[in-house]
């Protein structure tokens, strides 16, 4: 027998079965009375959660029959999951009976050896913070019935805090000692996932002695990874990255030490850090949304609606100057109609771009802090106009109401973001923008919109609007801007060299007026300035300078999951591929 490799009949209920476990597979296959085969079953050892001696079950409640010559196999199933984009994960489980305690001994013995052998990843000791007070209160009960029973069987620890104010789990993994975790979970919605972000982000910083107030460093990637268990009023960055928002799954992506790259944009004013961002970044009305929907918290989950509303009826614009460097077009585009799904080739390629030198550095985190020493250089783009929103984002940013999100074609780990620039607009206009982000047609395909795959952006505001200079931060100096080659456009598409006039062209601030729709309540003076929505939190800086980070942080996920290729593949495949398909 090669070493490793195990086979022999095992019964399922009153069926028998050929049983064989491989480097990577098990696999049990169905034998009639004349030894021929019938159906086979076949599952990675890396998607096997555990294997229990006796008849066991774990979910809704775990019970136990200890028998002699039974074991117990549970491991990942997928479903179809309706309108989600991505697959539901349901822990299967079959119950296996042996000739003899000894071949029973065997079996558990060798699938725990191959576990470990081929699932080096798994998390060991998890740090699990849980918000009792997000989206519908359930944080503790998902956890206790969901996900500790699965955490007991796969052999995790865990060491759970259940939050009691804002930023307790931001400043405990700051200051605690954090030595012995594999991971950090949190139990919440995407504001308790910014909590966990920002102190894991700015403890590696610390750690490295690393200034994250200087837009020009570039920053020492995360070493813990971050599971999301979805229990919030908003599941964004879970629903980007898994495609669903269910805690059963995001347990067992966690529990077998799924990896997933992400981007995190970071975001400054004046020379300091102002937030980290891996969703949206919006000035114009997603940040009016924002700061309208504060005044109705009363109002529950309802005040985004009513809030949007209000803000589109008001059919406000706002002047700024934006300026971007470009990323590289033969890489990708905001427009090429791909999606990032689990595999995705465009973030494979970014993978080994960031890393390399991987093999000759001996430091992962070396080669990507030499990588990109230099990701600011290079033709920054300037356009000066009326805005009714610009939007920045590291990801689709999909989510139930909007599947395919604010960029569909965005990717996780590619070290780029998306600049979406929406122009001033007749409210009709404006509107069937906004309405196809709930459809599959293209929000891009309008004569007021543009989008940009970009690597850092700079927002400020026109000469005669600002209230103090335009921001430098971490970009092109004055000086460097009359040797550098910067393009300004104007809105009909014309290019002019600042290095070369040194001043904007006339044309470059000629806009199309539009006339203000008021209406009702709505009917009053457009206000000067908008705010930033950064991830759901309000910015009080209109001048900011972004940057993307390529791959700072890693999430116990996969992508999402093509779910054509749950029907295309047969359960005897060894090996089912995800990667970037076009969009159908």
């Amino acid at each position: 027998m090669e070493s490793g490799r195990l086979e022999s009949s095992l019964w399922v209920g009153n069926k028998r079965y050929r049983a064989v476990l491989t480097g990577w597979h098990f696999n049990w296959t169905e034998v009639d009375k004349k030894n021929r085969d019938k159906k086979t079953i076949s599952v990675p050892v890396a998607e096997v959660v555990g294997v229990e001696d006796g008849r066991v079950e774990i979910l809704p409640q775990k019970l136990v029959e200890d028998t002699d010559k039974d074991f117990t196999v549970f491991y990942v199933k997928r479903s179809s999951s309706g309108g989600s984009s991505g697959l539901l994960w349901r822990l299967g489980r079959t119950q296996f009976s042996c000739p003899s305690r000894v071949l029973r001994d065997q079996w558990t013995k060798h699938l725990r050896t191959a576990l470990k052998t081929h699932s080096p990843l798994r998390p060991h000791k998890l740090l699990v913070f849980i918000n009792p007070f997000g989206g519908k209160r359930k944080g503790r009960k998902i956890y206790h019935s969901v996900v500790a029973p699965l955490f007991e069987l796969a052999g995790i620890s865990s060491h759970v805090i259940v939050t009691e104010r804002a930023n307790q789990a931001r400043d405990h993994l700051l200051k605690k000692d954090l030595a012995g975790f594999d991971g950090v979970v949190c139990v919440g919605g995407d504001g308790m996932f910014s909590e966990i972000l920002h102190g894991l982000i700015g403890r590696t910083q610390q750690e490295a002695g690393l200034c994250e107030n200087d837009p020009t460093v570039t920053l020492e990637p995360c070493s813990l990874h971050i599971g999301i268990i979805p229990a919030g009023s908003t599941d964004c960055v879970c629903y980007a990255t898994v495609g669903v928002i269910d805690p059963l799954t995001s347990a067992l992506h966690i529990v077998i030490g799924d990896s997933q790259p992400l981007d995190v944009c970071s975001v400054h004013h004046a020379s300091a850090l102002v937030h980290y961002s891996v969703s949206m970044l919006g000035y114009g009305f997603y940040g009016d949304v924002l700061a309208e929907s504060e005044k109705h918290r009363w109002m529950g989950p309802l005040r985004y609606d009513f809030s949007g509303t209000m803000v589109y009826l008001s059919n406000r614009s706002y002047a700024g100057i934006v300026q971007y460097l470009p990323a590289d077009p033969l890489l990708s585009s905001p427009r090429d109609k791909t999606r990032c799904l689990s595999g995705c080739s465009v973030c494979s390629r970014s993978t080994e771009k960031l890393f390399h030198h991987f093999s000759d550095s001996g430091s992962l985190y070396s080669s990507h802090f030499s990588q990109y020493s230099s990701d600011l250089e290079g033709d920054w783009v300037s356009v000066e106009g009326k805005f009714r929103c610009v939007s920045l984002t590291c990801m689709s940013s999909s989510c139930p109401r909007s599947p395919l999100g604010l960029s569909p074609s965005a990717h996780l780990a590619d070290g780029t973001g998306d600049l979406i620039l929406v122009w001033d607009t007749n409210p009709l206009g404006f509107l069937k923008f906004l309405y196809r982000h709930t459809s599959t047609q293209d929000q891009f395909d309008l004569p007021f919109v543009e989008v940009h795959r970009v690597k850092a952006v700079r927002f400020c505001l026109p000469s005669d609007k600002e209230e103090e200079p335009c921001e430098k931060t971490g970009g092109l100096s004055g000086d460097e801007v009359e040797r550098s080659y910067v393009e300004t456009e104007s809105r009909n598409g014309s290019q002019q060299h600042l290095a070369e006039t040194g001043t904007r062209g006339e044309g470059t601030n000629e806009q199309k007026t539009v006339s203000p729709f008021l209406c009702g309540l709505c009917c009053s003076k457009t206000p000067a300035l908008s705010v930033w929505n950064c991830d759901g939190e309000i910015l009080p800086f209109t001048d900011i300078f972004s940057r993307i980070h390529g791959q700072l942080v890693r999430l116990y996920a996969r992508g999402i999951e093509d779910g054509a290729a749950l029907h295309s593949c047969s359960e005897e495949c060894d090996k089912c591929e995800r990667r970037c398909i076009l969009q159908k």
